[in-house]
């Protein structure tokens, strides 16, 4: 048995994972992020100079967004393939917290391995320990338990083993997987320890596809039978079981019209005959004209979130059923469910749905439906400032547009800017997103044939995962263009790892919207009767408020500093020549876009529940309150 230490260990066992998907095997761990510090460079740090094996080494800028670019990471590989990443303790480790839930709660593989303090306690409190009168043996690290999927401590050497293969188990379950944090006691990185050969052999971890039960899925079909306007909606299970064309074929072969969540855009062809398009609060008119009168949904590998059920009120009285390899999942809105792979689930409906000479009522409303839409796309695609201009976005200071156009010289519309983009970029570009309206404004508008190109994290909707992710994806298709679409708020949550872009020669493009502020926060602010505070970027003015000024930020000056291709873009034709010139450069670029206020999309006939005061001063937040409370009333209960 070789002796070594067990971060030695550590590193040579997680050289030696593979999957094996559809009899495909594959690699499973690539690398490994890193943000040394004392807690781990000794150990972890000697163990990966020493031998890293086939495993590439990260440096990490910031320990969120390393996690955030293996989240990333391991969505455009569907889940097969990860990026460990490691921290020392305290601020370290905390920092991977936010990551840890942003995977858990779409349920992405990340493996986290934050150290710890002292197993022996000898040098107690040492350097950023946290201490807990109440428990000595609660450190930071204990914050991951509430958004993990599976947590461990190894406080000896031989704990390591039992400690990795559960976090394997989890990692590579369709049904469950998300964070892992596996903790170590960082004295213990540096303890030797004679470890069986075994532990180091190549396992190959069997993704399987999971069987329905012939009883669920015939209860399943036996309801679709008798629907006379039947909906699906494809959520993040048909991405990753990749069963996007065998979805399209299904609902073509039956006349039966799907909708797209975020995590399926681009998993299913957006110019599919039965594709409607987003459905939801940041749906397009399509999807929620068609779900609104729908008697039965279909939900296939979908959480059923407030965004895609409108708070449950989009299709309150339509007989809901699912196919989710998720039993946690497939239990939602008290549907009929059928625990299964996406995949096996469609095909076998179809197996079953082939014995019935099965019609419904579906005439002409779902190419009306995609007509309609059509034309509100090329309405957004042409709204322009001009003397017939007019806000999208009816709440609003109404000194925010004309000094915007002032101080910045922007007249960018948000969908304009969008609609060229699409038409400029290549097909086969990887879009990345995640928090504010582009995600609204992207459900609705964004569209492509390419699969798997559309990275949208709008589960946690983590301000600050655009660029980490964007950097993330590059990673994983370094021989496409990788578009990162953020705000300015976002820009300034989290960019650090634009730097690492550039130490790894990754080129990706940032694309900030620059609406001074964040809008989207603004225009729920102000839609529900409240007054425009601290959601602009404005100086403080001379009554002590922030209402003044508002502040012109320069953010290519800043992306410049760090080595970037930068440009402003004030017009559509400016925007044009830099998305052109963007493309010839080899090293990250970022388009700063001054875009109008504003200038989102809205609406679609879907609603949102938020926490309204039931008791303001405000005859327009008293409104607002009972606006919710008519359309609360006409919601699922559960």
């Amino acid at each position: 048995m070789p002796k070594m230490t067990m971060a030695q260990a550590l590193i040579k066992f997680l050289d030696n994972q593979y999957v094996s998907f559809d009899g495909v095997e594959s690699k499973f761990v690539d690398g490994i992020f890193t943000v040394f510090g004392h807690g781990i460079v000794c150990g972890i740090g000697q163990a990966l100079d020493e031998n890293p094996g086939n495993l590439r080494v990260y440096q990490g800028k910031n320990e969120q967004g390393q996690a955030h670019a293996a989240t990333s990471f391991a969505k455009m590989h569907n889940r097969r393939k990860i990026i460990a990443c490691s921290s020392s303790i305290g601020p370290g480790a905390a920092n991977m917290v936010t990551a840890a839930a942003t995977a858990t709660v779409n349920n992405l593989p990340l493996l986290l391995l934050p150290a710890d303090t002292f197993s022996t306690r000898q040098p107690d409190p040492v350097l950023q320990q946290f201490e807990q009168p109440y428990s000595l043996s609660v450190t930071t690290n204990d914050a991951f338990k509430a958004v993990c999927r599976y947590w461990d401590r190894v406080a000896r050497p031989e704990q390591l083993m039992t400690a990795m293969i559960n976090a394997m188990r989890v990692l590579t379950n369709p049904d469950g997987t998300g964070a892992v944090c596996v903790s170590i006691c960082q004295d213990v990185e540096g303890e030797s320890y004679d470890y069986p050969e075994s532990f180091f052999a190549k396992r190959v971890h069997k993704i399987p596809r999971l069987n329905p039960d012939i009883e669920e899925i015939n209860e399943v079909a036996n309801v679709l039978l008798n629907a006379k306007k039947p909906l699906v909606i494809a959520g993040g299970g048909v991405r990753y079981s990749e069963a996007g064309k065998v979805l399209e074929d299904f609902c073509l072969k039956y006349n039966i019209p799907f909708a797209e969540t975020q995590s399926a855009k681009s998993a299913v062809l957006s110019s599919h005959k039965m594709n409607l398009g987003g459905i939801g609060v940041t749906g397009n008119s399509a999807a929620n004209t068609i779900a609104k009168d729908a008697d039965f949904i279909l939900g296939i590998g979908t959480r059923f979130s407030d965004f895609t059920t409108a708070s449950k009120s989009l299709f309150a009285n339509a007989q809901v059923a699912t196919i989710n390899v998720s039993r946690f999942d497939a239990y939602k809105l008290d549907a009929i469910k059928c625990q299964c792979d996406a995949k096996i689930g469609i095909e076998k409906m179809d197996e079953i749905l082939s014995k019935y000479s099965y019609s419904n009522a579906y005439t002409d409303e779902i190419v009306k439906a995609k007509a309609d839409w059509a034309e509100e796309m090329n309405r957004l695609a042409t709204y322009v400032y001009d003397e017939n201009f007019e806000p999208l976005i009816e709440a609003r200071d109404e000194r925010s547009i004309p000094e915007f156009v002032k101080v910045t010289g922007g007249t960018i519309t948000q969908t304009s800017a969008l609609a060229l983009i699409r038409k400029v970029i290549d097909e086969d570009a990887v879009a990345v997103a995640a928090a504010g309206s582009l995600p609204g404004c992207m459900q609705r508008m964004w569209t492509t044939d390419s699969r798997y190109t559309y990275n949208m994290e709008y589960g946690y909707s983590c301000m600050g995962y655009e660029i980490a992710g964007a950097f993330g994806a590059k990673l994983a298709m370094p021989d496409r263009e990788v578009y990162a679409f953020c705000g300015d708020g976002s820009y300034l949550m989290l960019h650090s790892e634009l730097v690492t872009s550039i130490q790894e020669k990754k080129k990706i493009n940032v694309l900030l919207f620059d609406n001074n502020g964040f809008g989207c926060i603004n225009n729920l602010q102000m839609g529900q009767g409240a007054g425009n505070l601290a959601t602009e970027f404005r100086f403080r003015d001379d009554k002590g408020e922030l209402l003044g000024d508002i502040m012109p930020i320069d953010f290519a000056m800043s992306a410049a500093g760090y080595g970037c291709k930068t440009y402003t873009v004030k017009t559509l034709d400016e925007l044009e020549a830099a998305l052109i010139d963007a493309k010839q450069q080899t090293v990250s670029t970022l388009i700063d876009i001054k875009v109008l206020p504003k200038t989102m999309t809205d609406g679609y006939g879907a609603w949102w529940h938020v926490g309204v005061a039931q008791t303001a001063q405000k005859e327009s937040v008293q409104n607002a309150y009972s606006t919710m409370q008519e359309n609360l009333a006409k919601a699922r209960k559960y």
